[in-house]
């Protein structure tokens, strides 16, 4: 992009917005005296008047030579005059660097910017000459050349292509369950009488071999006495264990040489009784619950993933999961187990995070916020993620190539996250990519393609 091109497309951007057409209706026309005179410096300067400007450096600007309410003259400004801006926000002129006359002119490019090329010299409809293009300036392989002036102006920034973590976590909200391994269910298997029940309730708290009740089943007496006067015989025994009796029960009767009338049960395992439906003096049928005791030392929490973060959720992953009950507080766990089924309503899958839960603070139906990590902890190629110029159906970065110079090369992508995104084929180690006005810079890139393209199918006026 030539100083010329910048000026003008400043002034047709600026007349576009209506500023300049407005000032230029209410400013009175020249009178000849002054329009001879701007002939006189146009011969002075051998390149052309391409627009006059305000005299006090405002944004004001006209095609024709104009004249100021005070009587002085509108200042033109030349094709080979640059715009470059200080800290008071005025303009100075600046010679345009020309380029070697022993280089050759490849084409000849429209000054506004537009696709269109020239194997010869011409003008456009406005009057304004078109841009040479040296081979110096063309290097054939869509890298884009600007000038140091340039790139402060339009705020290039680059930034280097390196080895991250990316660890964008996936959040997903659930509810605390109880870990379905660990529920006991406490039934008979023979008709029986409750004779009593200890000091036991639902939400109590009971430890292995704790005494729950104590009964009398005529079937399991009747087999303890079989079992009693004659232990050698084949099945004794075993009647006894189908019945499912305590082995303590077993123990007693070989050391008393008696059957006990009345059974004592115990807990099975540590936990907290869910459910109690035995009391004194009842009727227990086969296969009623009597207990149900369930462990609380590790529990899980069932969070829905949505379906677009599912991909990045792999068992074994470390989550860190919230509850509304202790906000200030984060309760560690592991990513144990994907559901293989989609909810339709919800479109999210179920995933379980089992937890430790040594001093009981976690309970079952407590709302439950997971954090899952997705990293894995290892590091990948990554660039900021404002580098991505995405077209929809490919994606591209700038390389600075140094110099001024800059590559559009198509990547591929891979995570994304905390600002970054994965770059799995297309750059390496160490090359710098554009952040910032890269989309400046790919419509200089797509600029020249298309000048290029139409230079290889020999255009023509």
């Amino acid at each position: 992009m030539t100083r010329l091109r910048w000026s003008v497309l400043i002034f047709a951007a600026l007349v576009a917005a209506g500023i300049g057409g407005y000032r230029i209706g209410r400013q009175p026309a020249a009178p000849p005296s002054i329009v001879a005179g701007a002939a006189e410096r146009v011969e002075s300067n051998n390149s052309p008047v391409i627009y006059y400007r305000d005299p006090d450096g405002k944004p004001f600007y006209s095609a024709e030579p104009k004249m100021a309410p005070d009587g002085r003259p509108w200042r033109a400004v030349h094709a080979d005059e640059d715009v470059s801006f200080d800290a008071e926000g005025t303009t100075a002129p600046k010679a345009a660097a020309a380029a070697p006359a022993s280089q050759k002119i490849l084409y000849y490019r429209n000054p506004m910017g537009l696709p269109d090329i020239s194997k010869v010299p011409k003008k456009d409809p406005m009057g304004m000459d078109y841009i040479p293009v040296h081979e110096s300036e063309d290097e054939g392989d869509g890298t884009v050349k600007l000038s140091a002036g340039k790139l402060q102006r339009i705020g290039v920034k680059t930034d280097a292509a390196a080895r991250r973590v990316i660890a964008e976590p996936v959040r997903a909200p659930g509810s605390m369950q109880l870990d379905e391994r660990r529920i006991v269910v406490i039934s008979l298997r023979a008709e029986s009488f409750i004779e009593s029940v200890e000091n036991v309730t639902s939400g109590s708290e009971v430890r292995k071999d704790q005494p729950l009740f104590r009964f009398y089943s005529p079937a399991i007496t009747a087999a303890g006495a079989q079992y009693l006067s004659n232990p050698l015989a084949p099945g004794s025994a075993q009647r006894l264990l189908n019945y499912a009796v305590p082995q303590h029960f077993l123990t007693e009767i070989e050391r008393t040489r008696q059957v006990p009338t009345s059974i004592t049960w115990t807990a099975p395992r540590d936990g907290t009784v869910l459910e109690r439906n035995v009391f004194e003096g009842m009727r227990a049928m086969p296969g009623d619950v009597l207990f149900r005791i369930a462990d609380h030392s590790v529990i899980w929490a069932m969070v829905d993933v949505a379906e677009r973060d599912l991909a990045a959720v792999r068992e074994g992953q470390p989550v860190m999961v919230r509850v509304r009950s202790y906000p200030d507080r984060t309760f560690p766990g592991t990513v144990a187990l994907v559901y293989p089924h989609l909810n339709p309503a919800t479109r999210t899958v179920r995933v379980r995070i089992e937890l430790t839960n040594p001093h009981l603070l976690l309970k079952p139906d407590m709302y439950a916020e997971a954090e899952i990590d997705t990293s894995g902890g290892n590091a990948v190629l990554a660039v900021p993620d404002n580098a991505i110029i995405d077209s929809g159906e490919r994606q591209i970065v700038l390389v600075d190539k140094g110099e001024g110079r800059f590559e559009p090369r198509a990547v591929q992508l891979g995570r994304r996250g905390a600002g970054y995104v994965e770059i799995r084929d297309g750059l390496k180690d160490g090359e710098r990519v554009v952040t910032s006005a890269n989309f400046l810079i790919d419509a200089e890139s797509n600029l020249k393609s298309a000048l290029q393209s139409l230079t290889n199918a020999g255009a023509t006026p």
